[in-house]
């Protein structure tokens, strides 16, 4: 396998990807690394992983953190109605009730990051999406770290689970916060930025193949200009494409200032954001579209 057979793959299975992010994705498979994906919202970071599902077969298991996320809803807990309702009939059977019993796998509630460690060694490893690391703990991310050191966990009940093949792992954040460095150096890195114009239109056209291609070199066109009027929540890659599917449903094959005010909502998800792009004028924005169309 080689960097081009890995970005061949992804645009077979509808990602175009630049060759940084194609040869950081190749090392993180061949040399069994997590990959830390980060850029702004938008830019593909979580389809990553969902598209290594999709060409290599693994199972996608995921994790999106949040504030608060701990072990019982990342790694595993015990099923303690399950252990009771058996607790009960041992009760009523006038059995005895063995502890070690209640503590066996048979109650035992695997979650994404005990699935992707104790998976079978036959067939494809999972795919491990860590979504939004950022947003978790200093202690979740710790204990993430410990994890990924060694593709181990430690339940005390029943002793430590091992992979036998390391799971594909990509995880991914939106640096609202920095990410210690303990867990970058285990870490592949790659900065996903918005694609450049060509790629975009070409984005467009393979995830929405209804989309003519002026009206998609029209909406990437105009997308480019947005993003560089200090919005909020300037728009991603998925929102130019749900702009121009939303334009071909319309009908339209062109930008025009009245398409642009009524389907404004598709592209710029936050009030202040339209109402900032209506000051600075629509007919700019078109005007920005037609003239990059036109050269």
């Amino acid at each position: 396998m080689t960097v081009a057979d890995v970005a061949e793959a992804l645009a077979a299975h509808q990602y175009l990807a630049d060759e940084g992010l194609a040869t950081a994705i190749f090392l993180a498979l061949t040399l069994h690394r997590p990959l830390l994906v980060e850029g702004e919202a938008g830019v593909g970071k979580t389809e990553v992983a969902k598209v290594l599902a999709r060409w290599t077969g693994g199972e996608l298991l995921r994790i999106q953190c949040y504030e608060g996320i701990d072990v019982a809803q990342a790694v595993y807990e015990w099923d303690y109605a399950r252990q009771l309702l058996h607790v009960r009939a041992l009760e009523a059977s006038h059995e005895a009730v063995v502890e070690d019993e209640l503590y066996s796998e048979r109650f035992l509630v695997r979650r994404p990051l005990l699935q992707a460690i104790d998976s079978p060694a036959e067939g494809p490893p999972p795919v491990l999406l860590i979504d939004e690391v950022d947003r978790a703990d200093d202690e979740f991310e710790a204990f993430l770290l410990e994890i990924l050191s060694d593709y181990a966990v430690t339940i005390p009940e029943l002793g430590t689970f091992r992979a036998a093949v390391p799971p594909v792992v990509v995880v991914t954040s939106n640096r609202t916060r920095d990410v210690h460095d303990a867990l970058k150096r285990r870490c592949l890195y790659h900065w996903v930025d918005h694609p450049d114009f060509e790629r975009e239109v070409a984005i467009v056209r393979l995830r929405a193949p209804q989309v003519v291609e002026r009206l998609a070199r029209q909406v990437a066109a105009a997308v480019e200009r947005l993003r560089t009027l200090e919005l909020y929540k300037p728009p991603g890659v998925a929102e130019t494409i749900d702009w121009a599917e939303a334009l071909a449903t319309l009908g339209r094959v062109d930008l025009d200032e009245h398409t642009v005010d009524v389907t404004l909502g598709t592209v710029l998800k936050y009030r202040e954001d339209q109402e900032r792009v209506r000051a600075h004028g629509l007919g700019e924005v078109v005007r920005a579209a037609v003239v990059h169309d036109a050269g």
